[in-house]
């Protein structure tokens, strides 16, 4: 089932994450995911579920790949639990239904749970579902859990107004500030950072859900979905299937041609492990939570010995690092703990140095700077990092405008930007992207092996990427790019080395 809402701001968070942790007390196996591009609120339900949360993205991985990725995820579980994204018709600006909750909730089959902030309504909250239930007939809304509720006699209310809705009601919740999570300027914090009350959280959602909600009437809801058919996605099936050619270059004023239809061109089984399997390794911890789970598992079928390690703590790369990826997440709030980290930036530096393949986005590109807030970082690109008062924030259209260790030049990709940080200046001699949309313009930073940008993308949506990667980490394998021990001259101050 979907769990969907009018606007962002109605609980859809509380609500999702609260009946994962209800199903999963009760022994089900809960399979969480995520409408949209969002980071953050898989991790409370991966605490939740006991499972890694995956996002659904229509625009960044294509419509044909939603129901593929969500059977992946759903594999052997007896229930799946959807959380949309902001309201539940809203999409890509000028996309139409594009990445919408209601676009992937029709892709699934599946209904929709909507949920309600009822604090500053009554009578009228029937008109309101009732409006969202005759929007649009593909999306069957199958109940409503009313949130926020003030007291027994407003519940009383708004269950008289919804009888005459035709919508059940499947839940209702009072208003409770104690499983509030705290939010900052990107949204929730991450559970990486808080996880001891991220757990206590997330068992008092679960316990105001169990409380509240008609769970037998929402299980039979969640059985109603249609059946999918087809394939689960697969990571290994992927690789062995080349992408199309990369389309021509355009201009930042002119446009790109539209991918031309062509069959996928039969490709050479790729082997579980390369010979020497380069390994790879991926900044985790709490200053690096933003990733897809589907890139490490694409990394890995690709041929990489996948080893996570935490720019906060350790001091060197991971023992016989070939190629190093940077995610998203904040850098910008644990900015001295990694400025002061001095062996692994010089570690880091050698290994750019070296011509190692350095995929980093977003809180990556920050890291890889000069400095970032006037504190020094890895000095690898040539960029002064620094917070800003305005958030940059949507899905973007980008074509790559040179080669790389991700992308031949001519790659067209999509992903999204967010970020309240700004590195100038903004692009290199050689950007990593051409951005088509919301204002085409150059982005990021190719040099050597790296490619920095602040775009996030979904590598599941162009798995070639990740096959790219390897092989350039396989081909650097035969000399001596480890972490372990690397000094190198970058770094170590404000000029980067």
């Amino acid at each position: 089932m979907v769990v969907a809402a009018p606007a962002s701001g109605s609980g859809k968070t509380t609500v999702a994450t609260g009946l994962m942790a209800a199903f999963a007390s009760r022994g089900l196996a809960v399979s969480p995911h995520k409408v949209g591009p969002d980071y953050i609120d898989p991790g409370y339900h991966s605490l939740a579920s006991g499972r890694v949360g995956r996002n659904l993205d229509s625009y960044m991985c294509g419509p044909d790949l939603i129901a593929p990725l969500f059977a992946h995820g759903a594999r052997g579980c007896d229930l799946a639990v959807v959380e949309g994204v902001m309201g539940l018709f809203d999409g890509a600006s000028g996309e139409g239904e594009l990445a919408s909750t209601a676009h992937v909730a029709k892709l699934l089959r599946a209904p929709v749970v909507l949920v309600v902030d009822a604090s500053s309504q009554s009578r009228s909250v029937a008109a309101l579902v009732h409006g969202f239930a005759s929007w649009d007939a593909g999306v069957r809304i199958g109940g409503v859990i009313l949130n926020k509720v003030a007291s027994d006699r407003h519940e009383a209310l708004l269950r008289e107004a919804m009888d005459q809705s035709g919508v059940p009601v499947l839940g209702a919740l009072r208003r409770a500030e104690e499983v509030g999570t705290p939010s900052r300027h990107l949204g929730l914090v991450p559970v990486a950072e808080r996880r001891a009350e991220a757990v206590a959280a997330v068992a008092a959602m679960g316990a105001r859900v169990r409380d509240g909600c008609d769970l037998e009437g929402l299980f039979a809801l969640a059985r109603s979905a249609g059946d999918l058919g087809g394939g689960a996605w697969d990571a290994g099936e992927v690789l062995a299937s080349s992408p199309p050619p990369p389309l021509p270059v355009p201009t930042l004023g002119g446009s790109a041609p539209e991918p031309p239809d062509r069959p996928e061109r039969p490709r050479p089984q790729t082997p579980d492990r390369l010979k020497n399997a380069p390994v790879v390794a991926v900044a985790g911890g709490s200053a690096f939570t933003f990733s897809y789970a589907e890139q490490a598992e694409l990394l890995a079928a690709a041929g990489a010995e996948v080893v996570t390690f935490d720019p906060l703590r350790d001091e060197q790369l991971p023992d016989g690092t070939r190629g190093l990826v940077l995610g998203g997440g904040f850098p910008e709030v644990f900015g001295p703990e990694l400025s002061a980290n001095e062996p692994l930036r010089k570690a880091v530096a050698a290994l750019a140095e070296s011509g190692a393949p350095i995929a980093a986005e977003c809180a990556g590109l920050l890291y890889l700077s000069r400095e970032l807030d006037g504190l020094p970082m890895c000095g690898v690109i040539d960029a002064e990092a620094r917070m800003d008062a305005r958030l940059t924030l949507g899905y973007r259209d980008a074509v790559a405008v040179s080669d790389s260790s991700l992308a031949e030049a001519g790659t067209r990709m999509r992903g999204h930007e967010f970020h309240r940080t700004v590195v100038e200046p903004g692009a290199g001699s050689a950007a990593a992207w051409g951005m088509r949309t919301p204002v085409r313009r150059l982005e990021g930073f190719v040099q050597q092996g790296v490619h920095a940008s602040y775009l996030h993308t979904h590598w599941a949506g162009s798995p070639g990427v990740a096959r790219r990667f390897v092989e350039r980490c396989a081909e650097g394998s035969g000399s001596d790019r480890s972490g372990g021990s690397a000094g190198g001259s970058g770094g170590s101050g404000g000029s980067g080395g």
